[in-house]
């Protein structure tokens, strides 16, 4: 793994290096694809003062039927979310986790199969100039191999930046957000980037990936 001065992700509720417990796709065997997805203003509504507990969480209206027809499409999903206000001290990792947790549960209880796969967070606040945090690409580059390392029942050796050379192609996955630093996070990591309204979040671009 890099070294840490790269400042890499956290992942929810568990360390990188834990291996990824994947439940079956709908449709069959994965070909590889994966939706990475902005948590805020892709999910559930965001907020200028960030999401601060699960109480003020929303989620916004056709994001569970959109999950779901991703992963009836074939797709894996990676949530990728910068959360710097863990890293300014505003509230622990341990409050994300209750937002996560939260968020899971109001998508499954709305459609079953709107389930995350991953959840990969950057704790850094802009300052640090951090890997994991987006416009950088260390997050996308984290759920890639955790995901490719779970579906092929492989160690997880994850590699950053340079270090990671032969990576697989990207063509068929896809990076949704509302701002722009996503979509650099897109561009810096090789990946199709489409940015929704996060007024609508995902259910704005849902049909631009699936192609209906």
């Amino acid at each position: 793994m890099a070294c840490d001065c790269m400042h890499i992700p956290h992942r929810y509720d568990d360390s990188l290096s834990t291996p990824l417990d994947l439940l079956p796709l709908p449709n069959g065997s994965w070909g590889g694809k994966i939706a990475y997805l902005d948590r805020d203003g892709v999910l559930n509504k965001g907020s200028e003062n960030y999401i601060n507990n699960p109480d003020e969480l929303v989620i916004l209206p056709g994001v569970p039927d959109s999950i779901a027809a991703l992963r009836e499409s074939g797709f894996r999903i990676c949530v990728v979310t910068n959360q710097s206000p863990i890293g300014r001290g505003l509230w622990t990792s341990e409050n994300l986790d209750s937002i996560h947790e939260k968020m899971r549960m109001l998508l499954l209880e709305e459609n079953s199969n709107a389930h995350l796969d991953l959840i990969l967070y950057s704790p850094y606040p802009p300052w640090y100039g951090a890997w994991a945090r987006k416009p950088n690409p260390g997050m996308l580059e984290a759920g890639r191999q955790i995901i490719t390392a779970a579906e092929n029942n492989d160690e997880i050796n994850l590699k950053f930046g340079p270090e990671w050379i032969n990576r697989p192609d990207e063509s068929s996955s896809v990076m949704v957000g509302d701002r722009g630093v996503d979509m650099d996070a897109a561009f810096n990591f090789g990946v199709r980037g489409l940015q929704c309204d996060p007024e609508k979040g995902l259910p704005d671009v849902i049909s631009m990936i699936l192609g209906d």
